[in-house]
């Protein structure tokens, strides 16, 4: 039961970090919002300072600036970039690499303090710890997953509004700024992303080459290589556009019929990985003293640490049969 209870409340603490996260994103469209100050909605926002609106509690002031100052002195400690950059930006989350390492060790060590009062046994404490700092890496991994999918389902739409603002008339990057205005993340913000590094004078092709590496989309590096050659040899980049928003939408079709057909499949695996978690915590509760043995004897405990394992295995093994590339 302590082990149930302190996997209970590690979640409940996982889920406190992704609050924070949101807490992290809402400080950055404060920070938009206090940019339109000298825009045309000033006036709404000296409104809400008279009025006494305050954006942020105090607490939450303070813990941003402690995690800001943690990951400013975590950066300074590595002496090559870090690579968790890159996973910010994938995510689109505004945070540091070095800040949401910061988050990670926090969350880590809540677990471990969680989990050592609920057994009082150093090394559980020290395997919540690092199944903190792995549960909230595989969120990002799956967060990341979950947004180029969203992107390359939004590709083929994109592409069909870049070819008929050509036709109409429009330059490639009035066309892209039309795009980062009307459509909706994630592709909408990735497109305003290059707008803005053109901007600031980073050429088109280097540009494009950022965001292929960002959504890191097979369907988008067509696009990519298509304007390249496009802007070296001349040609009419609408109907090659054109062409290859079909070939993307049939590559779509064609994936959510594979997911269709693999569904029974990717079904059992989560089926045969939760069951003898779900017969375990049932049998638990009827006769707490039936699998006693397995947390309390050195064999049970190589038992329990096999099991896992193995269904870990099974599950990742299942997962690969059932996934096919389109």
């Amino acid at each position: 039961m302590r082990i149930a209870l302190a996997l209970t409340v590690t979640l409940l603490v996982f889920a406190l970090l992704m609050m924070l996260i949101r807490i992290k994103m809402r400080q950055h469209k404060d920070l938009v919002n206090r940019m339109e100050y000298f825009s045309g909605s000033a006036v709404r926002l000296r409104q809400q300072e008279l009025r006494g609106v305050r954006t942020a509690a105090v607490a939450k002031d303070r813990f941003r600036e402690f995690v800001r100052r943690a990951g400013l002195f975590v950066q300074r400690l590595q002496h090559r970039g870090n690579s968790m950059d890159f996973k910010m930006q994938q995510a689109d989350w505004p945070l540091l690499g070095s800040e949401f390492e910061v988050m990670l060790a926090i969350f880590g060590a809540i677990c471990a303090v969680i989990t050592l009062a609920a057994t009082l046994e150093p090394l559980m404490a020290l395997l919540a710890f690092a199944g903190g700092v792995l549960a909230g890496l595989l969120f990002l991994n799956i967060y990341i997953k979950r947004r180029q999918k969203a992107f390359t389902n939004q590709l083929g739409d994109m592409l069909t509004m870049v070819a008929n603002a050509l036709r109409a008339g429009f330059s490639f990057m009035q066309a892209f700024e039309l795009i980062a205005r009307e459509m909706d993340a994630p592709i909408g913000r990735e497109v305003q992303k290059v707008v803005n590094e053109v901007n600031i004078g980073v050429d088109l092709e280097t540009a494009l080459d950022n965001m292929q590496r960002r959504v890191n989309s097979p369907d988008f590096e067509l696009v990519v290589t298509a304007v390249v050659i496009q802007r070296q040899v001349g040609g009419n980049l609408a109907q090659i556009l054109d062409t290859i928003s079909e070939t993307i939408n049939e590559r779509i079709r064609m994936r959510r019929e594979v997911m269709a057909l693999t569904a029974q499949g990717r079904m059992s695996g989560i089926v045969l990985a939760l069951l003898p978690v779900g017969v375990a915590a049932m049998m638990m509760m009827i006769n707490p003293n039936y699998l006693q043995p397995l947390f309390t004897e050195t064999i049970g405990k190589m038992c329990v640490v096999g099991a896992v394992a193995f269904e870990v295995i099974g599950y990742f093994v299942i997962q690969k049969i059932v996934t096919i590339k389109v």
